[in-house]
């Protein structure tokens, strides 16, 4: 008996994440089942709000003794622009890019569009912002736990090119908890807010692991990914919680499984159901094992 995750649809509305998990055929847990789950927006716009205004902070004194102030007036311009107008946001970095293609600013301002591409679900742009940023910084944590994480969400197991995809992830996520674990605080945060962004980026880079492991049927490693990825914060993303609970159902660990299916239930939105009846099979299944 095993619970399967396979990709059969992966949308993002509105710069949101919907991840689709489906119960294989023949399993006692459900058949057909394929419930979607949109995560709150909020939760990833205040992770990404700490490292940009560390970036928009930055005084001139720190970027070195020649500032263009025009220069300086366009990179502001760009981070003042609402995140919710993507359109304007998009025309500005692009246009900063070209104008200052290796300035001070231009790995924030890249760092900046990875998520406006994000928002507008313009894939292609979003990794090679990506890519253009971390070629500026390769310990942008930002970009490398953000990247690796959408790439397990959407990669399409059928592509020629899904395990290198998924070996791409797992090194960014790995770079990014590496990065974390030394970065120093700026000056710029109070304590409270540097732990926070710590916390928050790095159960994002443990679940964009658990994702890759998950991805790749390692459901032990999965496992202890997810766990770390939903131990880490207030309110764990009901999504990371159902793969959770699929990786130890998988290793017939089913008393642990309803324990991350449960979890799961308790949160509103598509997941609820499925994990409730999820959480329930894993339940029967732990009884008669005793």
């Amino acid at each position: 008996m095993k619970i399967a995750f396979r990709r059969t649809r992966v949308a993002l509305l509105a710069g949101l994440l919907a991840a689709s998990f489906v119960v294989a055929k023949g399993s006692q847990a459900g058949q057909g089942t394929n419930p979607n789950y949109v995560p709150e927006v909020e939760t990833q716009q205040d992770t990404n709000k700490q490292l940009e205004q560390r970036q928009l902070n930055k005084s001139v004194a720190d970027l070195g003794p020649k500032v263009d102030p025009q220069e300086e007036a366009a990179y502001k311009a760009f981070f003042d622009t609402p995140e919710q107008d993507v359109a304007t946001r998009i025309q500005l970095g692009q246009d900063f890019a070209q104008k200052y293609p290796s300035g001070p600013y231009t790995e924030a301002v890249y760092s900046g569009l990875v998520r406006a591409y994000y928002a507008k679900q313009d894939w292609p742009n979003f990794y090679s912002s990506g890519d253009k940023a971390l070629a500026l910084k390769a310990d942008d944590v930002d970009v490398l736990a953000m990247v690796g994480w959408v790439i397990p969400h959407l990669i399409d197991p059928n592509d020629t090119e899904a395990g290198q995809q998924l070996d791409k992830a797992e090194s960014f996520e790995k770079r990014a908890v590496v990065a974390l674990a030394t970065m120093t605080k700026p000056t710029t945060v109070t304590d409270e807010e540097f732990a926070k962004f710590k916390a928050e980026k790095t159960a994002e880079a443990h679940s964009g692991l658990g994702l890759v492991y998950f991805r790749r049927s390692d459901f032990d490693s999965a496992a202890k990914e997810l766990q770390q990825a939903t131990q880490a914060v207030p309110n764990p993303d009901p999504t990371d919680l159902y793969a959770l609970g699929a990786s130890l159902f998988n290793l017939k660990r089913f008393k642990d499984a309803a324990d991350a299916f449960s979890k799961c239930a308790e949160s509103p939105g598509g997941l609820q159901a499925p994990c409730k009846q999820q959480a329930d099979a894993a339940k029967k299944l732990a009884a008669q094992a005793k």
